[in-house]
């Protein structure tokens, strides 16, 4: 509780200067950097070799190139950005590019070891990842009856029951409204696996990428990250209806399917939403995790969900979720997040991308009644494959870290520190005028239609015959 009085002094000068962490976010999204985001900058650590930031304009590119073609994962390198729309196919550009290339040599070439691309992967994949399906607290759980339900989804729910005592109990995390989170965090991509060779990062020490990162979160459905590593940002965020991200090397973008939380916030910062996560979960057996016997639970997202998800020539085959709940104390020790896209390119063999992360969370303690996972540290597996058996690539990356400053319920946070940059926002409204125009142009068709059906109607003679 020391900490956070340094944080609401601050928080009292920017409610009275009338600004919102909001204000923090990149120069491209039309606002101004704001005390919070000066502070924000002061605690990072390990700078001495910032990345310098490439600008995006026009049909400038940044040098260097990403890894993967994951949307939620590393971001495609071969899309244009022109008022935050991708020009062309986007990710098929990106994945054409990649797959006519002699995987041995896309590997070689890709640089692995040098900070700037590794950077952007380790940003790409951990830097704002969402969780597999939308959840809202504001939801309560199902009412289950006992009869002819399946004992799996039985003990979910008595499972995620215990879950919601031991973190601080539902009164509690009802009257939460917002949240407000700091961290420090390290990065590192720490081996890559070829057909051919295992390359390992032997100075792990040295070339981790240090950074911070400070999140916001309201009721509901509302969150806004800003991440900074090694002197690349990465803002993400969701005002309710729109999930966007914003990198230095790809401008800010919307992400497709439907609204999702930050899976960042589901390691131990909100039991409230991870609760609600797991709501439709079933409990598929036990494991002892560092001694600790567990309940796993499974929430998978569906084929509607997966098919608003996919675009171009990417589609997301599967994307489970995976939460290790302690026998013992009640709360949530490990989570694993498995995530399936297949790659089609027009005469290609089909690629498939395979991101598994594994997140073990630790040093609960409470915070106004809250538990709180102040530590963690996550392993992630980046798996490229195809029809030839050469053709595989695996990369690790790794990211430990913690938890500085936790606040529930702070005052003076509304709803527009969560509106997103102004390009997304001008999209959004045309694209929603677009299908109101449409909706509109439909209806009296119909109304049209109706008006003709009845006219003839008054004017049909009938005859009766006898």
């Amino acid at each position: 509780m020391e900490k956070k009085q340094g944080f609401f002094s601050a928080l009292k000068e920017e409610v009275a200067r009338g600004l919102s962490p909001a204000r923090s976010r990149a120069k491209s999204s039309g606002r101004v950097p704001s005390h919070m985001s000066g502070m924000f900058r002061r605690k990072k650590v390990g700078t001495s070799n910032p990345e310098p930031l490439i600008a995006r304009s026009g049909s400038l590119r940044p040098m260097g190139e990403t890894l993967a073609p994951l949307m939620e994962g590393p971001d495609p390198d071969g899309a244009e950005i022109v008022g935050s729309k991708r020009v062309g196919s986007g990710l098929g550009q990106w994945v054409l590019g990649q797959l006519t290339r002699n995987p041995s040599v896309a590997v070689s070439e890709s640089g692995y070891g040098s900070k700037r691309s590794d950077l952007r992967l380790l940003l790409g994949v951990m830097g704002a990842p969402l969780a597999p399906v939308h959840v809202s607290t504001t939801h309560p759980f199902p009412h289950l009856p006992v009869k002819d339900t399946p004992i799996e989804t039985s003990s979910a729910q008595y499972i995620l029951q215990q879950y919601t005592a031991a973190s601080g109990g539902a009164k509690t995390q009802s009257s939460i409204k917002n949240a407000y989170a700091l961290g420090k965090l390290k990065m590192i991509a720490s081996e890559l696996e070829s057909a051919t060779k295992v390359v390992k990062n032997r100075n792990a020490s040295r070339a981790a990428e240090c950074g911070s990162f400070v999140l916001w979160q309201m009721n509901p459905d509302m969150w806004y990250v800003e991440l900074a590593v090694g002197g690349s940002k990465v803002h993400a965020g969701c005002n309710g209806k729109l999930v966007w991200r914003h990198t230095p090397w790809l401008g800010a973008h919307t992400a497709k399917g439907p609204v999702r939380p930050l899976r960042r916030s589901l390691q131990g910062l909100d039991p409230g939403t991870t609760a609600s996560m797991f709501a439709n979960a079933v409990c598929i057996g036990e494991k002892n995790i560092n001694g600790d016997d567990c309940f796993i639970l499974k929430v998978a997202a569906d084929h509607h969900t997966l098919k608003a998800r996919s675009e171009g020539p990417a589609e997301i085959i599967r994307h489970v979720l995976f939460g290790y709940f302690s026998q013992k104390t009640g709360l949530l020790v490990q989570m694993e997040d498995s995530h399936l896209t297949r790659i089609q390119s027009n005469g290609g063999e089909a690629v498939y991308w395979e991101t598994t992360t594994n997140s073990f969370l630790d040093d609960y303690r409470p915070v106004e009644g809250i538990m709180v996972a102040h530590s963690g540290h996550s392993v992630v597996t980046l798996f490229r494959f195809g029809e030839m058996a050469m053709s595989h690539t695996k990369t690790r990356m790794e990211e430990a870290w913690t938890i500085e400053e936790v606040a529930f319920n702070v005052p003076g946070l509304s709803m527009d520190c969560f509106i997103p940059p102004a390009e997304l926002r001008s999209c959004s409204m045309s694209e929603e005028a677009c299908h109101q125009d449409e909706r509109t142009a439909a209806a009296a068709h119909r109304a049209k239609v109706a008006a003709l059906e009845r006219d003839h109607h008054d004017h049909v003679v009938w005859k009766v015959e006898i």
